[in-house]
């Protein structure tokens, strides 16, 4: 969370006062497809992203009107050591089912470790893009990943609208 939320928060409101005064600006958060999509055996790193999205969506929102676009890089898959045993974070042998299940569905899904130094070309496409988007993915894989995902999540919620609906409560609370 220090890195990969509070130091984005930190960064990013030491620089939003001259953006606002200039009326320009431009925000690149490294987020990840784990800020997207929820995966077994990731669920600390993966809230450090979310809490990302969630900020930076609301900023992209608030910043606009003063010229300053939020980009969220969402890299699919690159080695940069998180698959690595980390010295502070003991993995719990209980959850060793769901790690090997990680790592067997993404090589299942077809997804391939990017090369790290390609993304320069990208970043600088981003800079000199007049209207960047709110979210971009990095690699491949991470867009059919995302429609297994929100397909699935829109299913659920629809089977379960009638609950939704039940705790609606009547008009006039009757």
């Amino acid at each position: 969370m220090d890195v990969n939320y509070f130091g984005a928060l930190w960064a990013t409101r030491a620089v939003l006062p001259g953006m606002r005064e200039r009326r320009a600006g431009r925000i690149l958060q490294v987020s990840s497809l784990g800020g997207l999509v929820a995966y077994p055996a990731l669920g600390i790193y993966q809230a450090s992203k979310w809490a990302l999205e969630g900020v930076s969506e609301s900023l992209a929102a608030e910043v606009a009107a003063y010229g300053i676009y939020v980009t969220l890089i969402e890299p699919v898959m690159f080695p940069t050591g998180l698959a690595t045993a980390s010295p502070q974070a003991r993995q719990e042998p209980a959850y060793a089912h769901a790690r090997e299940a990680l790592y067997a569905g993404a090589g299942a899904a077809g997804l391939t470790p990017g090369d790290p130094a390609a993304t320069a070309e990208a970043l600088l496409a981003l800079a000199d893009t007049p209207e960047p988007p709110l979210r971009v993915l990095f690699g491949t894989g991470g867009l059919e990943a995302l429609r297994a995902e929100y397909s699935g999540r829109l299913a659920g919620l629809e089977q379960w609208d009638h609950v939704a609906r039940l705790a609606q409560g009547k008009p006039g609370g009757s």
